[in-house]
Parts: C-alpha cells; structure tokens; sequence
C-alpha cells in the first residue's frame, strides 16, 4: 500500500486600502476568490455530495484569511462580481454575429452570476466558515503558516524573536479561525534552515514541508529517501515534497498546464479591446478582466478561440495520464519494502487562476483515484498516525525556490529592506521586553500596532516582488510605508507623545490579528 497527499498552499499578502475608492492590487483577492478558491470549494462540495471518498490538505494563510474575513474587501468583491456580470452583458451583445465569440461571453457571464449566487445568497459572503464545513466532514485538512509569510530563515539569524512572533501569532491566528490545535504547518516558501524546527515545537506543530533537498541532505541521510517523513531532533516531523509529482502539473513548460488546449492566460479583453468597451470595471486602466477568449495554441501559430470541450477532454486525459504515474511511481518504491507517502504541494491559486481548467483536473483525478486499489489518497497527519515510529534527521538548509535556495528573496533587487527589518525587529523587542510586566490599554493598543507594522514589513511576498519586477513600484512601497508607520510609531511611543489620529488610522488600515500577543517579541 502507498499514499499520496495533495496539499494546496492558499496564500495571498494583506492587501486592503480603504484610503482608496477602488486599489489595483485588491483585484488580486478577488481575482483568486473568482478563479481558484471558489471553484475548489465548489469541486470537494461536489465530491462529497457524490459521496468519493478523498483527502486534501489546504493551508489557509493568516494574511489570506484576515481579507476573506474583511467586510469592505467582500463588499468590494460583490462590486468586483458585479462589474463582470455587466462587462459579460455587453460582450453578449458585442458578439451576437459571431457564435463562437457569444456563446464564450455567455459562459463567463453564468459563472459571474453564478458565483455572485454562491457568494451572497448561499455562503453569505463568508469563505472561512465553507472551507469548515468542509474540514468537518473530514475530507479537507485545514493546516497553519506564518503570520505574514515572513521567510523565516532570514528572521532567524537577524532576530529570532521576529521568527518565533510569526510562528506563534500564525498558530494562534489559525486556532481562534478554526477552533482546533493545529498539527501541520506551511513554512513559507517551504525556507528552512536548522533551528527552526525549535520554535514549531514550542507552537506544538507535529509536521511541515520542505521541498525535496532539505530532507535528501539532512545528517544522515533519511534511509528511505523523500518518500517517508523524518522527525527533526527537536520533535516535529519534516515531509519532502516529490518534485516529478508536482513539476508534472505545475510547469508550463513540462507539465500539463501548457497544453494548447487549455485557456490562455495571458490573452485578455482587458488588453484587447478599446477602453470604451471595456466599461466601468476597467476603471480607466488596462487590466486582466479574467475573460479570456483564447487557447494557448502553438507556439508559432496565431492564438486560436477557446475550446472549452477541447480543454475538458484534455484535462480528464491529464488527469488519467497523473493517476497512472503516481500507480508506477508507488508501486517502484514498495517494492522496497514501507508504504511510501509522496507529498504533492502546490500554489492553490495554480488550479483556475494560472491553470484554468486545474480544478476540473483536480477533480477528474480524485474521481479516479477513488477507485484505485494500489494507493489512497491521505494527509501527512493521518499518515504520522498510521506510521508513528520514523527516522530521526537534521534536515538541511533550502527553499523551494529557484535553485533550491534563498536567491529569489535574497537578492541585489531586494536585499537593501533587511537591515531595516533587523533594526525594526530589535526595537520591537526592546520595546515588547519594557512593557511586558505592567502595560496599559494604550502601550497595549501601540504595541499591537508596532508588532501588524513589523509583521507586514516581513511578507515574503514584496522580495519576491521586486526581484520578477512584476510588481515592484507597489512591493517597494508597501515595505517602505510599514517601516515608515512603524518608527513613526515608535518615536512617539519612547517619548510617551502618541498622535492618536495617527493610531487610529494605522489601525483602521491595517487591521487585521485583531487578539495579536505581542509579548511573544519579548
């Protein structure tokens, strides 16, 4: 008997500006809500409505779930739903004389509406409390992360503090959302480094992932290679992720996402079409709508009209084509003699947002796999359970970044911020250890407030940012304004002079970890 255990990463950085009618970078919620959240929801309802068994783990990030939780950002949503629903009306009617075109804006214009039913008549706006549901009847594992998706092996050797606060306000985030202790947690970026593993047992988390090398070049060397966990000396167990597994889906270059059939992600009418036609949801900017008329198509060829039969076939042949290699995969390493765990992470937001038709393969695969006699699908906690006595090893220093290591995020676009991160996290600690003994409501509202500046400041994500350029302007800007807020902060705070207007409006911003215990910093 082997296992394999799908495990989707749903992370997103805290983005909300109320100081704005409308902000660009808040699409990227609603885009992901849209795209790939909804959908898998929708895909392990169907599953359990139709009674296949399977099981699936999902990390939900703090940052992620404070925006899902956020009532301006669902409010925001709906107007985000609506505006599609209008765009899709008038393409409609723009495409009457061309079949293929209209009956393609009809589509989008039913799952617009469609989604806009789930979201405010059926679920009343409220994500978490599905993905609950779900985790109730058993099927979906729910596990933690970083509190911002800080990369830790950085925050260790600056700070160690910084490191354990995002450890433990992530723990304690999850545990007030979900109401359980938690038992696996998503280290960002899967970034390890030795040390770590200290903080995660004082949070009392039983595993993580690392990406493949991290447990190929611990000491020693794991007896049974990726395809079992190794607990860490200080206790928690480390699971390595099976790259053949996961660059098979994920790649669009090697894997099936770059498939000609499937949606061409690229190819937008929020960059095709004149503005005039675009309407009041482009807001006077160029930007991705998430209606795309266009396959990938060949390289060389000119883009051709999307297919979605064609991309449903393909999908459920991918899906096949998936299951059949996982059989011989599982069936080589029995033979050595343990029923092997392979570990298949992903980016949830790949399955529909990247990938649109990801969810669809998803679901094809778990149906099939329902069936399937040779392997089951699992969680990481149930195989601990099932298979308690392991290996002990000291897994190596590695991410699941380019090249295996810290380059994305350690690199001459970015490295400049993290002196100030360092700097920034010593003073909150001074300041944490000062009042840690006697603080009043208003030392206890600044020092929360210090702490979601520091916090945010850490998100892996602005390094990843500025190094692919994708977003550099807005990744420089917020690290910068979070460091800002918080030396402003702090100045005022040391000569017992805080601006309350200032507070206030730093906390009406940013206002996410609402219980946060920033005596972890001390």
């Amino acid at each position: 008997m082997g296992y394999l255990a799908l495990i989707l990463h749903a992370h997103l950085p805290f983005v909300r500006h109320p100081e704005h009618e409308h902000f660009l970078e808040e699409d990227w919620l609603f885009e992901a809500v849209t795209e790939s959240y909804i959908p898998l929801l929708r895909m392990m309802q169907r599953l359990v409505d139709d009674s296949v068994p399977f099981k699936l783990t999902m990390s939900l990030t703090p940052t992620l779930c404070a925006m899902l939780q956020d009532l301006l950002l669902r409010e925001r949503y709906v107007q985000h739903l609506d505006g599609l629903i209008d765009l899709t009306a008038r393409e409609q009617k723009r495409n009457r004389n061309h079949p293929q075109l209209r009956e393609l804006a009809e589509f989008y214009f039913e799952l617009f509406s469609e989604n806009r039913r789930l979201f405010v008549d059926q679920w009343k706006g409220d994500l978490l409390s599905v993905f609950r549901e779900l985790r109730d009847t058993g099927t979906l594992e729910i596990i933690a992360s970083a509190a911002t998706h800080g990369l830790l092996p950085i925050l260790q050797q600056q700070a160690p503090q910084a490191a354990r606060a995002q450890v433990l306000i992530g723990r304690d985030v999850y545990v007030d959302l979900f109401g359980a202790a938690l038992c696996g947690f998503w280290l960002p970026e899967c970034a390890y480094a030795p040390g770590l593993e200290a903080p995660l047992q004082e949070a009392n988390i039983r595993w993580f992932i690392l990406d493949a090398h991290g447990l190929l070049f611990g000491k020693p060397r794991p007896c049974r290679s990726i395809y079992a966990p190794c607990y860490t000396p200080a206790g928690p167990a480390a699971f390595a992720r099976d790259r053949d597994s996961s660059r098979q889906v994920w790649s669009a270059h090697e894997g099936y996402p770059g498939n000609p059939a499937y949606r061409d992600f690229y190819r937008d009418i929020g960059f095709d079409l004149p503005m005039e036609h675009l309407g009041p949801h482009a807001r006077g900017s160029r930007k991705f709508s998430g209606v795309k008329y266009h396959r990938i198509t060949g390289r060389d060829n000119e883009k051709q009209l999307y297919d979605r039969p064609a991309a449903e076939n393909a999908a459920a042949k991918h899906a096949s084509h998936f299951l059949e290699q996982r059989r011989q995969q599982i069936r080589d390493i029995s033979e050595f003699g343990f029923d092997p765990i392979v570990i298949a992470p992903f980016d949830a937001e790949l399955f529909g947002h990247w990938w649109f038709e990801g969810p669809r393969f998803l679901e094809q695969f778990i149906r099939q796999a329902a069936s399937e006699p040779d392997f089951r699908l699992t969680t990481p906690s149930e195989y601990l359970a099932a298979y308690p006595t392991q290996q002990i090893v000291e897994p190596a220093a590695s991410t699941w970044g380019e090249n295996g290591h810290l380059g994305v995020w350690l690199d001459p676009s970015n490295a400049w911020f993290y002196p100030h991160l360092h700097s920034t996290a010593q003073r909150m600690t001074e300041a944490a250890r000062s009042h840690a003994e006697s603080c009043g409501p208003l030392a206890d509202r600044v020092l929360k407030q210090l702490a979601r500046e520091l916090l945010l400041a850490q998100s892996s994500d602005w390094a990843f940012l500025m190094k692919t350029g994708t977003a550099r302007e807005y990744a420089t800007k917020r690290t910068i304004d979070h460091l800002a807020r918080f030396n402003r902060l702090h100045d005022q705070f040391v000569a017992n002079d805080v601006d309350h207007n200032f507070l206030h409006d730093c906390e009406c911003r940013d206002n996410l970890f609402p219980n946060l215990n920033w005596r972890y910093y001390a």
